[in-house]
């Protein structure tokens, strides 16, 4: 007997790509187990058919609760889990429960972009910091399952963003307003490829304001994430080591900026009489351990973007949305 258009199987799936059905599944749940080419041609073939995986007996039996998902990378991280939490408190007195969609690949996000549209596992969704192809933002219209995205602005799509120039920018006039003139900004780890990164729009928010003071960021000043990843400990030393060291660093992140802070301790540069830190975050330990930062309200951000999410579900002839939060500079003992 032959399938209906509307209920292709995964037979359908494998004969389409030409491979097993033992393929399509480990594309479908372990794709990191599975060749880009082959993992493309199944994914093609998936969009081809309009197929849907079959949604298991507890997906069948809910009714009264239904899901949000979010899909993010580096939710160990203390900023992404500062962030989940937000969004997990605004889900307590909800019909939703929260299901965390985690990203540690290229081939894990596209088989979420694969997987999801079709499967009905969520009623809502929240993407955090992450890109998204033409293709996979199709199927998510298609699908009609309400979107916000988190860090990342695409037409026709609610939001929540942050002005990542504006940050550097406030760091810059901090620490021009302490007199510094010697500014130096230190970027994080390599960021994969699965992942946005924010911080050039921050190092040219810095540079541009210092330039606009009549202040020059040297070259040598600047310590970039390079590949292979160096040592980010031994880039700070490099930068304290120099003839004429700055006097004030901008790190991209309160993790890269702790970092500085314990190496200048070990060095026992007076903190912030000699060197002036500044992180971006706003991260729990950066109020303990004193840190100056930008901060970007992580945990209200992801509450109001949780909020927001199910005001759309509830409306869903609700205007597309594009929200700024706002971004605040903490003076602590750093600066």
């Amino acid at each position: 007997m032959k399938t209906t258009e509307n209920t292709k199987t995964i037979y359908d799936v494998a004969k389409n790509a030409g491979v097993s059905i033992a393929t399509v599944s480990r594309v479908l749940n372990a794709p990191d187990q599975v060749s880009p080419k082959t993992r493309a041609k199944v994914l093609a073939a998936i969009d081809a058919l309009d197929f849907m995986p079959k949604v298991d007996a507890r997906e069948r039996a809910r009714k009264e609760i239904g899901r949000i998902g979010v899909i993010t990378p580096f939710f160990t991280l203390p900023s992404f889990s500062q962030r989940l939490r937000g969004i997990a408190a605004a889900l307590v007195s909800s019909p939703y429960d929260l299901t965390i969609y985690p990203v540690d690949s290229t081939a894990r996000l596209e088989s979420y972009y694969t997987v999801l549209p079709y499967s009905k596992q969520v009623d809502g969704l929240i993407i955090v910091s992450l890109p998204i192809d033409s293709l996979a933002l199709k199927r998510l219209q298609q699908s009609e399952i309400p979107i916000l995205f988190v860090e990342n602005h695409i037409p026709n799509f609610s939001s929540l963003e942050i002005d990542n120039a504006e940050g550097g920018r406030m760091a810059a006039e901090h620490f021009i307003q302490k007199g510094h003139s010697r500014c130096a900004y230190v970027g994080d780890s390599v960021t994969p490829e699965y992942t946005l990164s924010p911080e050039d729009i921050r190092l040219e928010g810095y540079r541009k304001t210092l330039m606009e003071n009549g202040l020059v960021l040297p070259e040598e000043y600047i310590k970039l994430p390079v590949f292979p990843p160096r040592d980010p400990d031994k880039q700070v030393h490099e930068l304290l080591d120099l003839p004429n060291p700055p006097t004030a660093i901008f790190a991209a992140t309160d993790d890269l900026a702790l970092r500085v802070l314990k190496i200048a301790q070990k060095r026992e540069v007076s903190i912030p009489d000699e060197l002036a830190i500044i992180g971006f975050d706003d991260i729990d330990i950066a109020e303990y351990l004193e840190l100056t930062t930008i901060s970007q309200s992580l945990f209200e951000s992801g509450k109001l973007a949780a909020e927001h999410l199910m005001a759309q579900m509830a409306n869903p002839t609700r205007l597309v949305e594009n929200i700024f939060t706002q971004l605040k500079l903490i003076e602590r003992s750093t600066t």
